[in-house]
């Protein structure tokens, strides 16, 4: 699908693809699905000033905990499932990134248990990995204390462009940071 956003802070760049897959697990509609990851990526990118070459694509695979942990298992050595997983495309000329971005797994079981844990809306959760995921396609981390300050710092101002509350606020480790 070629994504515009609804809202012009929220803009894609010109003719980004975003090639969304449902494999598994309980999902929202396809059509809701594009929406949302359509507004989270175009905030993300105008408001994290993330650069890519026009014609630039990212994937997003909309998977369940079975087939996120046999993917968990295999490129981090964690045999359990997780949140999203990212895996980065082509690598940047400097600072900017493309034409392949990368792929963003997610996993249902685990994205509904833990909006439900943090008692937060699952919409709400779920936009916050895909920027999470993201960010994480261009080069943020939360490895070491410092880049993950940043990285946090980012996806809160993210969120908060986007009426989501700030996720960091006095919770429990997600699967992610696991």
């Amino acid at each position: 699908m070629t994504a515009q956003a609804a809202d012009p802070r929220q803009a894609l760049p010109e003719d980004l693809q975003i090639d969304l897959s449902i494999e598994a697990g309980d999902w929202p509609k396809e059509t809701v699905l594009e929406e949302l990851c359509t507004r989270a990526i175009g905030c993300a990118f105008s408001t994290g000033k993330l650069l890519a070459v026009p014609g630039s694509e990212v994937s997003l695979l909309f998977t369940d905990d079975a087939s996120i942990r046999e993917l968990n298992r295999r490129w981090r050595e964690k045999d359990k499932p997780t949140n999203v997983l990212s895996f980065p495309g082509s690598e940047p000329e400097g600072e900017i990134y493309g034409p392949m971005l990368g792929d963003i797994v997610l996993a249902s079981e685990t994205v509904h248990r833990e909006a439900d844990e943090l008692a937060i809306e699952f919409a709400d959760h779920l936009t916050h990995l895909i920027v999470h995921g993201i960010l994480h396609l261009f080069d943020y981390d939360h490895q070491e204390e410092d880049e993950a300050e940043a990285m946090e710092q980012l996806e809160r101002t993210i969120l908060a462009k986007l009426d989501i509350a700030d996720p960091y606020q006095d919770r429990p480790l997600l699967a992610d940071e696991n």
